[in-house]
């Protein structure tokens, strides 16, 4: 492979800039440009140069041998100070080096795929880590760099090679040493897989729902307050307010962190009887997205509800403009009630979130579904008989696929190498 070289840090004025370099030339660049080999893992002050051997910056250099690397190569580290100069003059310096070459988005985590470092579920999570915005986001993104998904994998994959290679002995070697009915292990492994990936697959819409953010609809007639309960809710005049019914046509969207949870809130049109054209297409937009939010939040006239509307269980119900009536009520423009209401929304969402699977993408959501269909298709077989054993083979073997597809380690020999360890075939 090339070697790569690339800024790791962002790009601006900062304390300090990390410049990342791996690959099989790596020692050699730090040669280059720091005068001297590194071999251990003890990190160097040491004086970078440019090509003429003028001083361009006092670095701490550090070196990572293969195998012990974030890529699983050697990486060589220089931490410059800041300056987007310096980084530039270093970068520049990279470029002019035979074999060397900047990297490519994403390469360095490829490499660590590549070279077995992560799987492919742990390069998704630290994905999500770098675009973690709250506290909820940011630990599910860690459960699964940490590789909590893959060593869920892990065991349900050995459970079916161990289910399918029962079945492919029974098959395959049928005059050999072998039990002769192992429907009972075969059934009991595919089962217990089954469920437990069919509760991954149940909590995996609340785990999209905290990598993408919860949606909650603020929805009510026209001046009862939805804009104004925004904005405090924003902490900002992200709506405009009026006194005229019906300022508000469009949905407008507001994401915030609500006490560490990813919240969209939606301001909608007021819901109403109208002829206006315009109003009405803003209406109707409003019941829509209302349909697909998380949690809607209705404010209404002294209990009265827009004949549009059908209260649910779980929505959360509000007199608006408290400020103006007696009782109990929020309002955006005193914040009476306010606190009260995002306690109970916060209350709702957490619900919802604590459900969450570590099926986090809709990728792994497919596969599972895919992998539970196969498993489910392979207990009929085996209820159908023995004489079916090929049938629930390759069933098993599908939704070996199916898994392996979110973490890809799975190879065509496992099977038979679970056969011959376990069986002492071939003999």
């Amino acid at each position: 492979m090339d070697t790569i070289y690339s800024l790791a840090t962002g790009r601006g004025k900062a304390g300090v800039a990390v410049i990342r370099v791996s690959g099989p030339l790596a020692v050699d660049c730090a040669s280059v440009l720091a005068g001297f080999r590194p071999s251990g893992r003890v990190p160097s002050l040491r004086r970078l140069v440019d090509a003429e051997g003028a001083l361009v910056d006092e670095a701490l250099v550090l070196f990572f041998a293969s195998g012990q690397s974030f890529t699983g190569e050697d990486v060589v580290e220089f931490q410059t100070h800041g300056s987007p100069a310096i980084v530039a003059s270093v970068l520049d310096r990279l470029g002019t080096l035979d074999g060397v070459r900047l990297a490519e988005p994403g390469e360095f985590t490829r490499r660590a795929l590549e070279n077995g470092c992560l799987d492919l579920a742990q390069v998704e999570g630290l994905a999500d880590l770098i675009d973690a915005e709250t506290e909820a986001q940011r630990k599910q993104a860690v459960r699964v760099f940490d590789g909590a998904l893959g060593e869920r994998t892990e065991g349900w994959r050995s459970d079916l090679v161990r289910a399918a290679a029962l079945l492919e002995a029974t098959i395959d070697f049928a005059d050999e040493d072998v039990p002769i009915d192992v429907t009972p292990e075969v059934r009991a492994l595919t089962e217990s897989v089954l469920a437990e990936i069919n509760q991954q697959v149940v909590g995996s819409s609340a785990a999209e729902r905290i990598r993408d953010g919860f949606e909650v609809a603020i929805l009510g007639e026209p001046n009862i307050g939805k804009s104004t309960l925004l904005n405090a809710l924003a902490g900002r005049d992200a709506a405009i307010t009026s006194a005229i019914a019906g300022t508000t046509r469009d949905v407008i969207e507001v994401r915030m962190d609500l006490r560490g949870l990813p919240v969209t809130f939606l301001d909608t049109a007021g819901l109403r009887e109208t002829s206006d054209e315009v109003e009405g297409l803003g209406i109707q937009r409003a019941l829509s997205r209302a349909e697909t939010a998380d949690l809607r939040v209705i404010l209404t006239d002294n209990g009265a509800v827009p004949p549009a509307l059908q209260i649910e269980p779980t929505d959360i119900v509000r007199k608006g403009k408290a400020d103006l009536t007696d009782g109990d009520g929020v309002s955006g423009q005193t914040g009476a009630g306010v606190d009260a209401l995002i306690d109970d929304v916060v209350k709702v969402l957490e619900t919802k979130a604590s459900g969450a699977s570590l099926a986090i993408r809709a990728r792994h959501r497919e596969a599972l579904e895919k992998g539970a269909t196969s498993l489910q298709m392979a207990l009929d077989e085996l209820e159908r008989g023995m004489d079916r054993s090929e049938l629930a083979a390759e069933e098993l073997r599908i939704a070996i696929r199916a898994l392996e597809t979110l973490v890809g380690r799975i190879d065509v020999e496992t099977l038979l190498d679970e056969i011959f360890t376990s069986f002492c075939l071939g003999k």
